[in-house]
């Protein structure tokens, strides 16, 4: 569904992605862990091209995202391009991101309707679908300002959703919540991926990445340096680095 082959990403002389191979299959749930500075982020902005890489390349379903070839050469895909492959994805950031002056549902149909160009009698219901679905329908008519770090970053899942991507992308989704609130976010993406919902996460939770993803990939110095299924990486099989930094990040 998705390959990355060879990618690399510069920012000035500091390479933060050295040479990545990395596949996703439709239906998986891949758990990326590692260091801060690690390129974590980084691979999931490429992605989603937010970041356009310097070499290498990524295929979705075989077609070659963020650039295309004209006389031989590579470069940089239109902008109209980019906007239609970008909605290939949904994308949960460490930060909510809402806007403050719409209502909770109006965050939510805010792709649909300015995006996507939909009017608002053919999209509303499914608006409605997707924040009782992150256990939100009592909160329709709030307003950011109105609510939780855990409920906002609900919200934000369920802008994600509601273009209805085909992968979603999180990045680190619980770190800027409080620690009785991670929970609440971390149940609506085990929801997600017991419904089959192919998901990248990055994450520093390693019990999600224990529990939930069927494969766990560790990045350290802009490298993919082990990579195998929860069980594998967890329980001893991994390489001497791996193991070196999952028992770090599970001490309480």
């Amino acid at each position: 569904m998705l390959q990355l082959t060879a990618v690399n990403k510069q920012f000035g002389d500091f390479t933060a992605l050295h040479a990545v191979d990395f596949s996703v299959e439709k239906g998986d749930v891949v758990a990326i862990i590692g260091p801060s500075g690690s390129g974590k982020s980084t691979l999931l902005r490429c992605i989603n091209m937010l970041e356009l890489i310097d070499a290498g390349a990524i295929h979705f379903k075989g077609e070659e995202l963020g650039s295309e070839t004209r006389g031989g050469r590579r470069i940089r895909a239109a902008n109209k391009t980019l906007d239609r492959q970008r909605r290939y994805f949904g994308m949960v950031f460490q930060g909510f991101h809402l806007f403050p002056h719409y209502s909770v549902l109006d965050n939510v149909l805010a792709g649909p309707l300015i995006v996507g160009r939909a009017a608002r009698k053919d999209v509303i219901e499914r608006g409605i679908y997707l924040l009782n679905r992150v256990g939100l329908a009592d909160k329709i008519n709030h307003y950011p300002s109105q609510l939780s770090g855990g409920q906002k970053q609900r919200v934000a899942i369920a802008r994600a959703l509601a273009m209805e991507p085909e992968i979603m992308l999180f990045d680190e989704p619980t770190s800027a919540l409080d620690p009785e609130l991670v929970n609440e976010v971390l149940e609506v993406m085990r929801e997600l991926a017991t419904a089959g919902t192919t998901m990248i996460v990055v994450t520093h939770e390693m019990e999600f990445a224990r529990k939930v993803s069927n494969r766990v990939v560790l990045m350290d110095g802009g490298r993919i340096v082990d990579q195998g299924s929860p069980s594998e990486l967890f329980e001893g099989s991994g390489s001497a680095r791996c193991k070196r930094f999952i028992d770090s990040a599970s001490r309480p």
